[in-house]
């Protein structure tokens, strides 16, 4: 993990602590004072989109908004949980045996949790305590393409990785998360959430190879001179809301385009004589450009994606090193675009608010963020100009979708954030001083 200075914007804020410690209070019984919280950010996925399936290499960060769960040790193996978003409440215990859920359309906030304890218990590790807990996010942010699922999962891991003295490694909680969303809940997500919300850190865009699972870093214009003093970035992050929300499993487009860039990474394999498995990642770019006639239209357009999605992502990094905004914005266009066009995602109101960020004052770039087919759009803004565009963007969508819009509430239409830090537990002040 590379050193850094934290951010200006701190992430959670005091007053958020204490409306989580003091609901976990009235749960347990227990102090506020006594109460630990999670604290797992949204992310963010500038360049490197739709490939992580694929084995490629992704860039990331996270922002200052995200999922807070608030707990305490149980006096036994259960867990006790609410939800700031969802009604009722949630009790098992970490020594039932977890079984993978078979239809993703039961899929809900309780599924998380157990799907945590699965992942632990898959992986051979001991649970005696249970939790007694809230866990809220941010209303409006769920189900928007900023990985609220994974902020979740890894948020249930901390906690219940706490209570039992479990010492992971950031790296082996991205393979545990990996474990809820692909064995316990049945989808096809890579490692890029997880991977953004454990390693991301103020000021670095996080660069994780999704083959090898490693992660690099690149601060911002550290090869120049003229670097921005530490702590102060000259950028913002707009997130628009289209209104669109659904849960990933009901929407068979994303599980039907991994299938589709498996097929084509087959295809270029099996002319190659070789059974190495059927990722992008495995094929040689050369290759890949001699052979890609032989791919039927949609295969080649899921392959197109890959590629140039990788060369996007190496000139990424040049450019956030140089400092250079205006090329790296440039960039997550061409991402925007090539999601649209090669990858064939994106509603058509997603893809029409994708249009209204690019003529946005001050925007240096936008895309989907996500998968394309609900929840928000993100751009990178330039920080005095920042307000100017989520006003305009605000007022033009609202003419393009005014019914999806008065669906959203007037000050989650159009979020500017700040760049954000890694997912951590917050210890009570007694504990953080011992």
């Amino acid at each position: 993990m590379p050193a850094g200075g934290g951010s200006p914007s701190r992430w959670p804020s005091e007053e958020e602590l204490d409306v989580v410690r003091k609901k976990v209070a009235a749960i347990s019984g227990r102090d506020a004072s006594e109460v630990r919280v999670a604290a797992c950010p949204y992310r963010i996925c500038p360049l490197g989109a739709h490939i992580d399936h694929q084995g490629g290499t992704v860039t990331a960060m996270t922002i200052n908004y995200g999922v807070l769960l608030g707990f305490v040790p149980s006096d036994d193996t259960e867990v006790v949980l609410q939800s700031g978003q969802f009604k009722g409440g949630i009790r098992f215990r970490v020594d039932d045996l977890q079984k993978p859920i078979e239809n993703p359309g039961n899929i809900n906030w309780e599924s998380y949790a157990r799907g945590a304890v699965y992942a632990l218990q898959n992986s051979g590790y001991d649970l005696r305590k249970g939790i007694v807990g809230y866990i809220s996010g941010v209303k409006g942010l769920d189900s928007s393409g900023l990985s609220s699922s994974a902020a979740v999962g890894v948020a249930y891991l901390l906690a219940l990785e706490n209570v039992n003295d479990l010492d992971l490694s950031p790296v082996d909680n991205i393979q545990l998360d990996k474990s809820i969303e692909n064995k316990y809940l049945g989808l096809e997500n890579g490692i890029l959430d997880p991977s953004a919300i454990l390693l991301s850190r103020y000021g670095y865009l996080t660069f994780m190879d999704c083959k090898t699972a490693s992660p690099s870093y690149a601060y911002f214009s550290e090869l120049n001179k003229s670097q921005q003093p530490q702590g102060q970035l000259p950028f913002k992050i707009l997130l628009a809301f289209s209104g669109l929300q659904h849960n990933l499993p009901k929407s068979r487009g994303y599980n039907t385009r991994v299938f589709e860039c498996k097929e084509a990474a087959r295809a270029l394999l099996c002319v190659l004589g070789c059974e190495d498995a059927p990722i992008l990642r495995n094929v040689d770019p050369g290759v890949y450009e001699a052979q890609k006639c032989i791919l039927d239209e949609n295969l080649a357009r899921r392959a197109e994606h890959y590629f140039s999605e990788m060369k996007r992502v190496a000139k990424g990094r040049d450019a956030w090193a140089r400092g250079n905004l205006q090329e790296f914005g440039q960039l997550v266009s061409a991402s925007g675009h090539s999601s649209i066009v090669n990858y064939e995602c994106g509603s058509k109101e997603m893809i029409q608010l994708h249009e209204i960020l690019l003529k946005a004052p001050g925007v240096l770039g936008a895309r989907f963020s996500g998968a394309g087919f609900r929840g928000c759009c993100l751009a990178m803004v330039d920080s005095e100009r920042a307000e100017e565009a989520a006003a305009y963007v605000r007022a033009e969508y609202e003419k393009a979708q005014p019914e999806l819009v008065s669906k959203i509430p007037v000050d989650r239409r159009v979020l500017v954030c700040e760049p954000g830090d890694s997912a951590r537990v917050i210890l009570p002040d007694h504990d953080r001083h011992c």
